[in-house]
């Protein structure tokens, strides 16, 4: 091989030519790029906001060189912000040695994040570990838990209105929201949404006949909507008095996310089964359910569930690294310290109605249906957020955020508030 053409020879590790090495570069404007985009991926996000192509930290970049503080964090993924340097490098040793084995086979990566995981949701004996790839599968992976417990004679599982576990369709059939499960409908039969955070209803829906009962301990999508500790009380009271399941997701809620390793456990409530994903990874994908206990653990027999790409080595190095930093640098009281400057500085927000603050996943109300309109007016001030409903703005930043980056936000909200506010009046008059 000669010196003018090395290494764009097919098949040579350093050919990143043309579009491929402007994809790894991030070269190109953000325009140039959404065109492309347009033009070959399907539509089923809607039109990106924008073309991110570095991180650093809470920081991003984007295609046009515009910094922004990430406040959603991939929607509570990023746990430890962006390229963190010790996650990074424990991928990359892990890459470079085994990157991939299948089922048949075990890495001890894959063994070690399991042994932690049961070490921090302090696991009776015989409880298990299974690794998906997202919360979404392991959702799947709790109804079909679910259905092995229940049988032919307890066809029913419960979930309740506003939650949402997923868009595959055992848990798109949990999920509550009409827009979202009635363009495939029919659904997998036998799940009922109850009202959310009422015990009355719970008490007449739960008899016998009844497989689990799925629920998250504070709904994301929904607004940051916490259940009351009753609620969780009276959940597992009453599911264990039937016999069914009490399954948490806590996908969004997980790993640190609301200042405590789980929420549910944190409020004095231990599942039968707890899903996981989202923030577990750093960024890297991964999901896993937790099951208690002898009895759920044994449910799922060889060949009756899998996955080819759950708990390979690097997701579970990823893990493994993640759960590391949070331990030792003192993460979760970061955690803590930041809600608490955010709930105090929101609620001093002139147009804040409500705020709900767990840890770092955060809900706040507005008093005008703008939240669409603040997203925007936040995005073009360099900050990223989030509107789950009309008058309701999410965050779930980074855990490792600084007091100085959350500050920054609350010092531009008003303003943030204010044109978004001319913005709406505007839309109107037209």
């Amino acid at each position: 091989m000669t010196e003018e053409n090395a290494g764009t020879e097919p098949g040579n590790a350093t050919d990143l030519s043309n579009a491929n090495a402007a994809a790894v570069t991030g070269t190109g404007t953000g325009e140039q790029w959404l065109a492309r985009y347009k033009d070959s991926l399907m539509g089923v996000f809607g039109a990106p906001q924008r073309v991110l192509v570095r991180g650093a930290g809470a920081l991003v970049w984007d295609a046009d060189g515009k910094e922004y503080l990430d406040l959603l964090g991939g929607i509570a993924v990023n746990a430890l912000g962006h390229a963190h340097p010790f996650v990074t490098s424990v991928i990359a040793s892990q890459l470079a040695t085994l990157g991939h084995v299948s089922n048949f086979f075990t890495s001890p990566t894959q063994i070690a994040l399991a042994e932690k995981l049961l070490e921090l949701s302090a696991a009776p004996a015989g409880s298990k570990v299974f690794f998906a790839n997202s919360g979404t599968e392991a959702n799947e992976a709790a109804f079909k838990l679910a259905r092995s417990h229940g049988g032919k004679a307890r066809p029913t599982i419960l979930a309740l209105e506003g939650g949402f576990h997923g868009r595959t369709m055992g848990a798109l059939a949990m999920t509550a929201k009409t827009a979202y499960r009635e363009p495939f409908e029919p659904m997998p039969a036998g799940v009922r949404h109850l009202p959310f955070n009422d015990i009355d209803a719970l008490r007449a829906a739960l008899d016998d006949t009844v497989a689990a009962l799925v629920i998250e301990p504070i709904q994301g999508e929904a607004g940051v909507r916490p259940l009351s500790a009753e609620y969780l009380q009276a959940a597992r009271e009453l599911t264990r008095e039937h016999g069914a399941l009490l399954i948490m997701d806590e996908v969004q809620t997980g790993i640190g996310r609301t200042g405590n390793w789980f929420a549910s456990i944190a409020a004095g409530t231990t599942p039968d089964a707890m899903t996981l994903a989202k923030g577990l990874g750093g960024g890297f994908p991964i999901g896993a359910i937790i099951t208690f206990g002898e009895g759920p653990s044994q449910l799922l027999s060889a060949g009756q569930h899998g996955t080819t790409f759950g708990g390979n080595p690097v997701a579970t190095a990823a893990a493994l690294a993640t759960l590391h930093v949070l331990e030792t640098q003192n993460v979760l009281a970061n955690v803590n310290a930041v809600s608490e400057l955010f709930a105090t500085g929101l609620a001093k927000t002139s147009g804040v109605t409500e705020v709900r603050a767990f840890g770092l996943l955060i809900g706040f109300d507005l008093s005008d249906d703008i939240a669409p309109e603040v997203v925007s007016a936040a995005l073009d001030a360099g900050f990223i957020i989030n509107a789950p409903r009309p008058n309701t703005i999410r965050l779930a930043p980074p855990l490792n955020l600084t007091v100085e980056q959350a500050q920054s936000f609350l010092t531009a909200l008003p303003a943030l508030i204010t044109t978004a506010t001319a913005a709406k009046l505007m839309e109107k008059s037209f």
